[in-house]
């Protein structure tokens, strides 16, 4: 069994506006709603979870998208809170062994073919897997606004979502660090944390996480681009 977990939780601050950003809309459906229809049109993906603020007002109130269930629990202060949280109220069919996609709701532009080449991998691999990008630009560290330094980009590559893992590993590895006080930031590095080593998947470069008002023009551009 294979279920999707959505963290919602957030405020998008560094977006700025009234809106968190996974209501903004694109396309005429809000930023969660297409990642949802990216996930559960995979025939493996049974349903979703979203985890919410507790004062979510904005929430559509889906019970399910494309024949599938949709549900929702309250999320947390940060966004492993939330990832956390959802994993914890996932039905009880969901075992300890069923495989999660966490994905961020502001990832709009997700392609179902990344989304099967993800499971492939995270079923074939007991660490789990998740999408990503190796990194293409030169990287500068800068100090004062000026260049310090140029740093070596081999081997380094950008974390995307989808990030797939067994249930019940990755709850324990959130909870774990929850309880050490570290802020991960993913769920890679919360299993990282840990010892594991997941596998990188290679995905779409236009898998974009919607961030900055420029952010929002492009997804719009790229979505149902082939």
């Amino acid at each position: 069994m294979i279920w999707a977990v959505l963290p919602a939780a957030g405020r998008g601050q560094r977006f700025g506006g009234d809106i968190p950003k996974q209501y903004l809309r694109i396309a005429g459906k809000p930023l969660i709603e297409h990642a949802l229809i990216a996930l559960l049109a995979h025939p493996r993906v049974a349903g979703a979870m979203v985890a919410l603020s507790v004062d979510d007002a904005l929430w559509p109130g889906w019970s399910e998208l494309l024949g599938k269930p949709v549900l929702r629990c309250t999320g947390g202060g940060e966004r492993a809170d939330s990832v956390l949280a959802a994993l914890r109220a996932l039905p009880a069919q969901a075992g300890d062994d069923a495989l999660v996609l966490v994905h961020d709701a502001a990832r709009p532009n997700l392609r179902g073919e990344d989304v099967g080449r993800l499971i492939a991998a995270a079923e074939a691999a007991p660490d789990g897997a998740i999408l990503g990008a190796p990194l293409r630009d030169t990287l500068k560290r800068a100090g004062r606004g000026r260049i310090v330094g140029t740093e070596p980009r081999d081997g380094l590559w950008r974390a995307f979502t989808p990030q797939a893992f067994r249930r019940g590993a990755l709850t324990a590895a959130l909870a774990d660090a929850a309880r050490n006080g570290v802020t991960v930031t993913d769920e890679a590095s919360a299993m990282e944390r840990i010892g594991v080593q997941p596998w990188l998947v290679e995905g779409r470069e236009d898998n974009l996480k919607v961030t900055t008002p420029a952010d929002l023009v492009l997804a719009e551009y790229l979505i149902g681009k082939p």
